[in-house]
């Protein structure tokens, strides 16, 4: 009689974590949370004060349980409202881990793109030196918990790739020696313009001047050169167009010794594949774009329009 009785108890109590294990749980919304490596006993914790499950002990018992189904993941996950114990160990095993992402806009400099590494949450490690242009501007996925390291090495081959596949379809006649020669146009491009279908033009002015054996005179290099690599905070002086260095494209003719900035896949495109067209010069137009020409008399009426456009704009009517 006694055998029976704790049979039947022993039956009720197993019903009963059954029941506990299918039931429910305190989640009240979605959340996402880190689940933290250091055992069950670590994550039951992690689990317990988030509001996802409400003992951890029984919590410990049901994954010992199910051990079989296999092994609990440190990773970042969604539980969704109400989730049973039952559902949040079948997150921790299968469910895959919440995707973050790291966008690098186009232009940014090196130092510009390393702050973004060293914002993004979830990233660890010490992130290590890079060159000026050697990541590609892209949104890249990544995991919490993933090395900092790791995730530049994905940019930088990116950057590898797609330098690459530009010089292989590069145009005939280019006064471009290597693949490195087009980045640092590129990265020239990607500063002097915002607007995406200029980009093939702004290439062919400044191919054109390397044709022609005219400098550059690109203002985004001399103020590169004068905030030494950092964003420049205030317009460019005289100063800074007659300083002795070899970022100052006023003063040295041909390329600069490095890129500038990261372009992006189009200013890549466009220094490899530049329009054909004989301008040599480009001003802004006050539109956001700018106004292309083939001789000096015709840019300087370009620049005396947008002269005019800035007194306007200062309120000199």
């Amino acid at each position: 009689m006694a055998f029976a009785a704790l049979a039947l108890l022993a039956a009720a109590g197993a019903g009963w974590a059954y029941h506990l294990y299918r039931a429910p749980g305190p989640l009240a919304a979605p959340a996402q949370l880190v689940i933290p490596r250091g055992g069950t006993e670590a994550i039951a914790a992690a689990l317990d004060r988030a509001g996802v499950i409400r003992d951890p002990r029984l919590f410990g018992l049901a994954s010992l349980a199910t051990r079989g189904e296999g092994p609990i993941r440190a990773a970042e996950f969604v539980f969704p409202a109400g989730a049973s114990m039952a559902q949040v160990l079948d997150i921790l095993r299968h469910a895959r881990p919440v995707q973050r992402r790291l966008t690098i806009p186009e232009g940014l400099a090196a130092r510009q793109i390393a702050a973004l590494f060293n914002r993004a949450e979830g990233l660890t490690g010490d992130l290590p030196s890079f060159a000026e242009g050697a990541v590609l501007p892209e949104t890249y996925a990544y995991h919490w918990g993933d090395a900092r390291a790791a995730l530049l090495r994905r940019a930088e081959s990116a950057m590898e790739a797609a330098l690459a596949e530009a010089w292989a379809g590069r145009a005939e006649g280019l006064p471009l020696t290597s693949p490195r020669e087009a980045l640092v146009l590129a990265s020239i491009v990607e500063r002097e313009t915002a607007v995406p279908e200029e980009r093939p033009r702004v290439a062919a002015v400044f191919i054109n001047r390397l044709r022609a054996g005219m400098a550059l005179q690109s203002d985004p290099t001399v103020a590169y050169a004068a905030a030494d690599g950092a964003p420049l905070d205030r317009p460019l002086s005289r100063a800074d167009l007659e300083r002795d260095h070899p970022f100052n494209t006023y003063r040295v003719k041909g390329l600069p010794p490095a890129p500038i900035a990261s372009p992006g896949l189009a200013a890549l495109r466009a220094v490899t594949r530049p329009a054909r067209t004989e301008d040599l010069f480009f001003v802004a137009d006050g539109s956001g774009g700018h106004a292309f020409a083939r001789t000096l008399e015709e840019h300087n009426r370009n620049v005396a329009r947008w002269r005019e456009i800035e007194r306007r704009r200062a309120g000199g009517l």
